[in-house]
């Protein structure tokens, strides 16, 4: 009998391996896609030019044998734009975090084989995402600029909103302010607003006729004056670095235009984690048995310590109230761990994760401990939502769900979540979700985030039709009914999946099993390097 179970188990986990094997290949064939657009013809029109692949830059730019932590390299796929554009591959820029003489420094670079590297609003809004993390982590920034500015024939999505395209400008000038070192290696032609891409950045770097910036190009300076001139006389490397002022630093190629960058950035003052961080252990599991943990099916039941485990330094978690309230309380699990030798506080769903008024009265008191000791916190997030129903509402499900959110909303400490499971209605906002701000928030294939699942929504939907259906005097026949709950079906299901969610950036990376750890622990590491300001938490109803 003991073997059979053995057996069993054994089994499931091997079947959870090969499912999630097919779905992380799937992302892998969306990611070659971002990362070759227009693949060989793309590639030898860049040769053709001089010029190299934007990541093989990239590579060259950060320190010699470290690793570039690209954000959101499935952006823009879905996103179905008019004009006839339902792709954007890798939202037209490259955006993520690598080191430069060991020091953290956001790399946001225009992929001209998209779109010419024009801006459009996913463009935009993955921009500035990229600034938002700079900002708020005390990051240099370097610009890879090679931009036709705004996609035009979107202007009105992309120009004249604060968080449209001027707010890159906005930024650059108020990270500059604040001693973020903003530097441009301008590689093409940068038209318009991309030009300020080079004349707003702190030092800017033009590499000899391949790089252009100028307020209008050579056909719009006809139009408008008259005037007949090439765009290397207009707005060359030679123009702004020897005569207007505009770029600072003359490169002959491109490999010279990122040395210098390199050197630009060389005495910049090492930079450490304001935290006490212990010696590294492996983890608990190898990397990539974490997805024979998590089961195929999206609404079963999960064993977080079990997954805790799997990533946490030597396997430890040093859990809090353990034993409090079994079978409700424990629907959230809470305590510390350690991620390469960085305390983590965790809030990790569990179990089938609905939320009952015990866990949430647990998580946020956790939480404001973690505030008060200034632990970064690691959501773990696999719930459909809080409990509902009259003894739920007695027990003040609706209270202590808003105290959890107001804790989420005021902790002062770094915050990351991690989907790995459902992730629906309000535990999205429990759980920090999107609007509350996380430092960093990734999924995996295992994510679902909508307001609910699809089964669910095509339940509430459906009975709202009916009930229009006699309002008018009639039924509503079962086909209509049956064709009516697939369509919601398919409609909520598709936009909480990892590939539309991190197709309209609403992550900032959707993960591999095998590659949590390593990017929690990079999220951790760049969340501290500013000190962690004093708690300080609204009014709760404890």
């Amino acid at each position: 009998m003991t073997e059979d179970r053995a057996g069993d188990r054994e089994g499931v986990r091997a079947e959870n391996r090969r499912f999630w094997e097919a779905e992380e290949a799937k992302l892998a064939a969306r990611a070659y896609e971002a990362e070759w657009p227009g693949g060989q013809k793309a590639l030898d029109k860049l040769a053709a030019q001089g010029k190299r692949p934007v990541r093989e830059l990239i590579g060259m730019m950060i320190d010699p044998g470290t690793e570039f932590f690209e954000f959101s390299r499935i952006a823009g796929f879905g996103v179905d734009y008019p004009e006839g554009i339902m792709d954007v591959p890798c939202g037209g820029i490259v955006t993520g975090l690598g080191k430069i003489h060991g020091n953290w420094t956001a790399i946001i670079a225009n992929d001209s084989r998209v779109k010419a590297g024009a801006y459009l609003p996913i463009t935009v809004k993955k921009h500035l995402r990229a600034q938002a993390i700079a900002m708020r982590c005390g990051l240099d920034c370097v610009y890879i600029a090679d931009s036709g500015g705004g996609f035009l024939p979107m202007q009105a999505d992309i120009f004249p909103d604060e968080h449209h395209f001027g707010a890159i400008f906005y930024n650059m000038a108020r990270m500059s302010a604040a001693g973020q070192k903003q530097v441009t290696l301008s590689t093409g032609g940068n038209t318009a607003g991309g030009a300020y891409i080079v004349f707003m950045a702190c030092e800017s770097v033009m590499v000899d006729r391949l790089a252009y910036s100028f307020l209008g190009g050579p056909p719009l300076v006809k139009m408008a004056t008259g005037e007949v001139i090439s765009a290397e006389e207009l707005g060359g490397a030679r123009v702004h670095t020897g005569i207007s002022g505009g770029a600072d630093h003359f490169c002959a190629d491109q490999a010279a235009a990122v040395a210098r960058v390199r050197r630009i950035l060389s005495l910049s003052p090492p930079r450490r984690i304001c935290a006490h961080r212990f010696p590294p252990a492996p983890a608990g599991a190898p990397p990539e048995t974490v997805c024979e943990i998590l089961p195929s099916a999206i609404h079963r039941g999960i064993d977080a310590r079990r997954f805790i485990a799997a990533i946490a330094d030597g396997g430890e978690f040093h859990e809090y109230k353990e034993h409090y309230a079994p079978g409700r309380g424990d629907n959230l699990v809470t305590g510390r761990i350690r991620i390469e030798g960085i305390v983590a506080g965790v809030v990790a769903s569990n179990g089938v994760g609905i939320i009952f008024a015990e866990a949430a009265r647990k998580a946020a008191e956790w939480i404001v401990r973690c505030g008060h000791e200034k632990i970064p916190l690691v959501f773990i997030q696999s719930s459909p939502g809080y409990m509902v129903g009259s003894d739920s509402e007695r027990e003040g499900i609706g209270k202590y769900g808003a105290d959890m959110v107001r804790a989420v909303s005021c902790a002062q400490v770094p915050r990351i979540q991690l989907v790995i499971g459902p992730d629906n209605g309000a535990a999205n906002y429990g759980m920090c979700g999107r609007a509350y701000r996380p430092h960093f928030i990734f999924s995996t294939m295992r994510a679902r985030t909508s307001v609910m699942s699809g089964r669910s929504a095509a339940g509430v939907l459906l009975s709202i039709e009916e009930q229009k259906w006699k309002a008018r005097g009639g039924e509503m026949p079962e086909a209509e009914k049956a064709a009516f709950r697939e369509k919601m079906i398919e409609k909520y299901d598709g936009e909480a999946h990892p590939f539309y969610c991190g197709g309209h950036l609403l992550n900032d990376r959707v993960l591999k099993f095998s590659e949590i750890r390593k990017w929690l622990a990079m999220g951790l590491e760049v969340s501290l390097l500013r000190e962690i300001g004093a708690p300080g938490f609204g009014n709760f109803r404890f």
